[in-house]
């Protein structure tokens, strides 16, 4: 029976720095001596997390809006060029380390697959700077959803032609991919937990690793 092992890529295959660019853009309108940075991106985070519940739209608008709302709760003035400047980031960002070779050996086994909240065009770079093939490439533009919406993953598992019990499910995110996808019935569900953040028995069964390296061993390749 086939098995494909699924990621997510933002935070789990691709080290998504969008916390450094946004701070790099902004770097002239920063008033540090006034500004809690860590409350400002905390609040950019939560503002793309509401976002994705809301009706779809493109990720680039994501970016836009919530940036834009962050920047107003904290009196900063945004402009279009702030937006656009992130979006064009997004595709330069690569693996974290370890990644490629992990997905190498993980491919002498599974099919491999990601499931992403984002756009087509700005994926496609971030896959090639990892620099292995997947199986398939899922983006939230397909499905016309986002995780941590049930569509977004049903989606995945119509185009890949497998029912969820030939999913092992591998991600950092906890909102978008670990909470949603408990009752989903899924083979496997692999947390990888690159802050140290505490776990919750409450959606319990899933594996925990500190990255990826270690995850071609845990499932027998």
């Amino acid at each position: 029976m086939r098995e494909i092992v699924t990621f997510d890529a933002y935070g789990t295959l691709v080290d998504f720095q969008l916390g450094p660019t946004t701070l790099k853009v902004l770097q002239d309108r920063l008033d540090l001596d006034n500004l809690d940075v860590d409350e400002f991106l905390d609040d950019f985070r939560v503002m793309r997390f509401q976002a994705v519940l809301e009706t779809y739209r493109p990720y680039h608008e994501i970016l836009h809006s919530s940036l834009r709302n962050a920047m107003r709760l904290h009196g900063l003035e945004y402009r279009t060029s702030d937006g656009d400047a992130l979006v064009e980031a997004v595709p330069t960002f690569g693996p974290f380390p370890e990644v490629p070779d992990a997905l190498r050996r993980l491919k002498t086994k599974y099919e491999i697959a990601i499931i992403s909240n984002t756009d087509d065009d700005l994926i496609a770079r971030n896959v090639e700077n990892i620099g292995v093939e997947f199986d398939h490439v899922i983006t939230a533009q397909q499905a016309g959803a986002y995780k941590p919406d049930r569509q977004t993953f049903e989606h995945a598992f119509k185009t890949m032609g497998v029912d969820p019990s030939q999913v092992i499910h591998t991600a950092q995110g906890w909102e978008y991919d670990h909470i949603p996808t408990r009752d989903l019935g899924l083979k496997r569900r692999v947390w990888i937990n690159r802050f140290g953040r505490p776990g919750s028995a409450d959606y319990q069964p899933y594996d925990e690793l500190p990255d990826l390296s270690g995850l071609p061993a845990l499932l027998g390749c």
